[in-house]
């Protein structure tokens, strides 16, 4: 299994029926409603009687949730202004196919033309679930390879019992309705993409079909997004089962696209065989028997349904869905098929008029899971009026995702006003206590006392399953990246067996004479801080690795206690505690040097440094010496700091400047001996270059054997001419950066930027093209900002950091950096701020 299978995005269509809240028929009032909802989330569908939503694409089931339940309360509210009723379900008992329409399309009146009856009675609606798979060959043959699983997901969305005002025998008429398009059903085996290609090709020349939107198999890889896309399931009342589907389809998916990287043969099952089971499902729903997909046998429905769960228990564990996954499978079967509920509610003397108030009741409110935010009403608090932004991690669609709940109850009491006032408070604190960080220009500058890291008002949560995703990847990258510093420093070896071109390091701004004079059984990078994002979609992956003088890890603690002092209302007893923080970079200090028993101290460039308010903090809390470059002298070549031996400094200057200084050429001496040993290392910068970034992936197999369980930022190399051709073709596009910068100088976001922007670094580019890379552009997720009236959502990034020592550590603390408003670059010495961050603790 692969170690970012929880990056991977599922997506959702979902399709409403629109009825007439007095008739309880279908209503070909699809277009009024469409005015009334967004262009981008909503769209018609062949009937005018239905809506088509569309999710975004999620990598968490619960953020799926949210957004399935937030697009449901949008239609909801819409047609409530209209006087309809909203159902999703398979089919609506009551119809008059006489009075329904086709949508005013040239393609659809074309299909009415062309296939008579069948379109007359497309009366049904579906829930397609799409699944990333970014290689068309893979998405194909994983079509094939799913499709003995598929039938039981039918059975669990079955929800079309009646059909045209009767009783169908079926839990899903709806599949039979839609088995009589020539496109429909399990797709056989493709060799390759173009083969499927020339398959769709051959099907549009016969004229059966007119154009590959009319591919309607079970599952079908899509011709326009990276994605495999099952279409067989009814659409489902409940937001839950909607997430089940989804959750299940998302890990047979993953499984079979692990046994064709692990090169594990298929057992075919017979097209003949998944008809049939097929069949079974739409027959039975959850009530009677399905074909268990392994034995090919009658079993009880809950049977199957428990058997294939176990089956994919290593998928839905390494997504982080096992827990919610078997709660709602638990849960839809012992409610039943919505197809046995609404059957039970005739015998037990409704009628048909009340089967559609009930599936407008589920799809409505009572359908809506809790944990997907269904009965929460939308906060009505002047502070986030008007609030738009569609990658945020704390409101979708103008629910306040339940996490977040409670901090907004907390603001919302207090106001504007008083939130304003606390801000007075925090900066009195920030005063008090000298905590300060102030950018002017290019260089960051402090003065003591005088410049503040603007720290907003509302935490930042991050969950406690994302953080142990964190936790668990980032000391991966470092134990590569400390191998690779040794092996570089050395043997080359990486060079050798060519993991990497020999450009990479010996182009390197960072690759440094000096390193080669870093003491052998040294602890290179005794501290990393990695930056990772999280995009709309809520995948995890890293930006940058910082491997040379990372800052923020006492800002982060500071945070803490900056909030807690300014907040003090908010509840955080179920986030983890900062405050060991000091005590694990001091174990991991005494574990850097090759002696027993050293002594530590922090080595600083002094009150000017922007983040020397960090420095004295920590130098404190671990009770060593704080010293300037000034403040050090060699005796006997022995390293003394204000006067003290020192065995180990931790290094919070850069390199240059130090050997500049005039303690630099013995201090380097030291180093090679071994009588002191800095922490970071000189020549870390190698390591942590923009080049080299995307190589990490490669290091982790080259050096650990292990597949990455962080995800990087596809980049390209303008060293390379192919590269090179490409980024300049798609210069608007991308973010461009130099490769030996920091702090967000030099770069350029290619969609924001100007005509004589994209121009100038064109000309920089063609120039030194070893100086620059560019990654595919991400959108970073967003959050609540407080700008003194209301929240803004202002773009997001996270440093956290790991402490290598005897093992490699990650502290609980994080910094959370704000961009400033309107902004796409997050760095505090770009007049960013931060945020408190929580990271929650796990749920016993």
């Amino acid at each position: 299994m692969s170690g970012l299978a929880e990056s991977v995005a599922v997506g959702v269509e979902e399709e409403f029926h629109v009825v007439d809240l007095e008739t309880r028929h279908l209503v070909p009032r699809a277009g009024n409603l469409l005015q009334r909802l967004p262009e981008k989330r909503f769209t018609q569908e062949l009937q005018r009687s239905v809506v088509e939503a569309n999710s975004r694409p999620y990598v968490k089931l619960d953020d799926l949730g949210h957004d399935l339940t937030a697009l449901r309360r949008t239609v909801v509210e819409a047609a409530d202004g209209l006087g309809l009723g909203i159902v999703a379900a398979g089919a609506v008992p009551l119809v008059d196919p006489a009075a329904l329409e086709i949508s005013p399309n040239a393609r659809y009146m074309q299909m009415q033309e062309d296939y008579q009856l069948l379109t007359r009675e497309q009366l049904i609606c579906g829930a397609q679930v799409h699944v990333d798979v970014d290689n068309r060959d893979l998405a194909v043959e994983v079509a094939h390879r799913v499709a003995r699983w598929l039938p039981p997901l039918l059975a669990l969305s079955a929800s079309s019992p009646y059909w045209l005002g009767a009783d169908s025998g079926y839990a899903s008429s709806r599949t039979l309705a839609w088995q009589r398009w020539p496109t429909t059903g399990p797709v056989r085996r493709f060799a390759s993409a173009a083969e499927y290609d020339q398959m769709v090709e051959d099907l549009v020349a016969s004229g059966v079909i007119s154009d590959p939107g009319m591919i309607y198999f079970d599952v079908r890889p899509s011709a326009h997004v990276p994605t495999v896309e099952m279409r067989m399931c009814d659409a489902c009342p409940r937001v839950e089962d909607v997430v089940l589907l989804a959750g299940v389809f998302r890990a047979v998916v993953l499984r079979e696209l692990h046994a064709i990287e692990e090169d594990v043969p298929m057992r075919e099952t017979p097209m003949e065989m998944v008809r049939a089971a097929t069949w079974r499902s739409a027959r039975s729903g959850l009530e009677g028997t399905l074909v268990d997909p392994v034995e090919g046998t009658p079993m009880p429905a809950a049977t199957v349904i428990e058997r294939m769960l176990d089956g994919l228990r290593p998928q839905l564990d390494a997504t982080g869905d096992w827990d919610l996954v078997t709660s709602l499978a638990k849960d839809a079967l012992a409610r039943g098929s919505s197809a046995a509920r609404q059957r039970r509610l005739v015998e037990r003397g409704g009628d048909l008029a009340d089967v559609v108030d009930f599936l407008v009741a589920e799809t409505r409110l009572d359908g809506w899971h809790p944990a997907f935010g269904g009965p929460v009403p939308r906060l009505d608090t002047s502070l986030l009026k008007g609030y738009d932004s569609v990658k945020d991690e704390a409101v979708i669609e103008g629910i306040l995702r339940e996490p977040y709940q409670a901090v907004f109850r907390v603001l919302d009491r207090l106001g504007p006003v008083e939130l304003k006032e606390r801000e007075a408070v925090r900066d009195r604190f920030m005063e008090d206590t000298g905590m300060s960080f102030r950018a002017d220009g290019a260089r960051a500058v402090v003065q003591e006392g005088k410049g503040k890291m603007p720290v907003d008002l509302v935490p930042r949560m991050i969950s406690a399953s994302d953080w142990k995703r964190i936790q668990g990847g980032m000391p991966q990258r470092v134990r590569a990246l400390e191998a690779f510093l040794r092996d570089v420093y050395g043997r080359r070896e990486v060079i050798l067996d060519r993991v990497l071109p020999p450009w990479v390091v010996d182009e390197c701004p960072g690759y440094r004479p000096s390193g080669r004079r870093v003491h052998p059984r040294a602890i290179r990078c005794t501290v990393a801080g990695l930056d990772v994002a999280r995009d709309g979609a809520g995948r995890w992956m890293v930006l940058e690795d910082n491997l040379r003088v990372p800052s923020g890890m006492g800002y982060g603690v500071a945070n803490r206690r900056l909030a807690a002092h300014t907040l003090p209302e908010l509840d955080r007893s179920m986030v983890n505690d900062a405050e060991g923080t000091a005590a694990l970079l001091r174990r991991a200090l005494l574990a850097a040097p090759p002696v027993d028993d050293p002594r530590l101290g922090v080595l600083t460039g002094g009150p000017r440094d922007a983040a020397y308010y960090e420095h004295r903090m920590l130098a404190e809390e671990m009770d060593v010496v704080l010293a300037e470059p000034s403040d050090l002298e060699i005796r006997d070549g022995a390293v003394y700091a204000a006067g003290e031996r020192v065995d180990v400094l931790y290094r919070r200057i850069h390199e240059d400047e130090l050997l500049a200084s005039r303690i630099g050429p013995g201090l380097l001496d030291a180093v090679e001996r071994g009588t002191v040993t800095m922490a970071n290392a000189f020549g870390n910068g190698v390591a942590d270059d923009k080049s080299l970034y995307r190589y990490v992936p490669r290091l982790i197999d080259y050096y650990l054997g292990e597949r990455p369980l962080l995800a990087n930022v596809t980049t390209y190399l303008c060293r390379d001419p192919e590269d090179r051709e490409l980024v300049l073709d798609r210069l608007a596009e991308l973010v461009v950066k130099p490769v030996d910068g920091f702090g967000g100088h030099g770069v350029v976001i290619g969609r924001y930027a100007t005509v004589a922007e994209l121009k100038a670094v064109r000309d920089e580019i063609l120039t030194a093209p070893e100086r620059w890379v560019a990654q595919e552009t991400v959108g970073l997720s967003t959050h609540p900002t407080f700008d003194g009236e209301r929240m803004q959502p202002h773009v997001i990034d996270l440093r956290a950091f790991v402490c290598l020592g005897e093992t490699a550590v990650v502290p609980q603390v994080a910094l959370t950096r704000v961009a400033p408003a309107g902004s796409m670059i997050v760095n505090s010495s770009q007049g960013g701020g931060a945020k408190d961050t929580w990271l929650m603790k796990e749920i016993a």
